[in-house]
C-alpha cells in the first residue's frame, strides 16, 4: 500500500491568525510530505506489510518487522497523526466548543469543558521537547488526556485519538517563537469539534 500526502481541507492561510500561512505551507508540504515519503520507503523493504493498514501497523508495533519498526513508528506515526490533525482544524471562530454527545461526555468525564481545557492546555504546554497532546478514547476508561513523545500515536497504547495537538516547535515557531502557551490558547478557536464528534461517534 503506497501512501500519499492528503490535501488540506482548507487554504494555507485559513487558520490565521492562530497558525500563519507560511507555517502551514512548510508543516504540510515539507514535514508531512517527508513522513509519507519515508514511510513508503520503509514499507517497500518489507512486502509482508504491504497489505496492512497504518492503523493495524501502529496498533501492533511488536508485529512490525524489526528492520522497519523505527521508521514505521516515526514516519507512520507522523503521517497518521498529521492526517488527523489537519482534519480536526477549521477557520477560527469565537466561543468554539463541542456540542452534542462529545460535549456531554467531556463534561461528564472532566467536570466541565472549562476544566477539560485547563487540564489539556497544562499537559500540552508541559510536553518536554517534541510531541503531542491528545483527547483519546479507551474502551475501558472512556475519554482521557494523554501526551505522546515525538510522533508516537495513541494507537500504540490501544487508544483511539479523538483530537490531537501537535506541539513540535515546527508547528508554531515562526509565529509564536518560544511561546507555546500562546499557540495552545489560540488553538481552541480552530478545533473542528464537528469532526471530533464524528470520530468519537465511530
Amino acid at each position: 500500500m503506497k501512501y500519499e500526502l492528503p490535501p488540506l481541507p482548507y487554504a494555507y492561510d485559513a487558520l490565521e491568525p492562530v497558525i500563519d500561512a507560511k507555517t502551514m505551507e512548510l508543516h504540510h508540504g515539507k514535514h508531512h510530505a517527508t513522513y509519507v515519503a519515508k514511510l513508503n520507503e520503509a514499507l517497500e523493504k518489507e512486502p509482508s506489510c504491504a497489505d496492512s493498514t497504518l492503523e493495524k501497523l501502529l496498533g501492533n508495533m511488536d508485529a512490525v518487522p524489526p528492520a522497519i519498526r523505527t521508521a514505521v513508528r516515526n514516519h507512520g506515526g507522523g503521517h497518521h497523526n498529521h492526517s488527523l490533525f489537519w482534519n480536526t482544524l477549521r477557520p477560527a471562530r469565537e466561543g468554539n466548543a463541542p456540542e452534542g454527545m462529545l460535549a456531554e461526555k467531556i463534561a461528564g468525564t472532566f467536570g466541565s469543558f472549562d476544566i477539560f481545557k485547563e487540564q489539556f492546555a497544562k499537559d500540552a504546554v508541559g510536553v518536554f521537547g517534541s510531541g503531542w497532546c491528545w483527547l483519546a478514547l479507551s474502551e475501558v476508561e472512556g475519554l482521557k488526556i494523554i501526551t505522546t513523545p515525538n510522533q508516537d500515536s495513541p494507537l500504540m497504547q490501544g487508544l483511539v485519538p479523538v483530537i490531537g495537538l501537535d506541539v513540535w516547535e515546527h508547528a508554531y515557531y515562526l509565529k509564536h517563537q518560544n511561546r507555546r502557551a500562546d499557540y495552545v490558547n489560540g488553538w481552541w478557536s480552530i478545533v473542528n469539534w464537528k469532526e471530533a464528534e464524528e470520530r468519537y461517534g465511530k
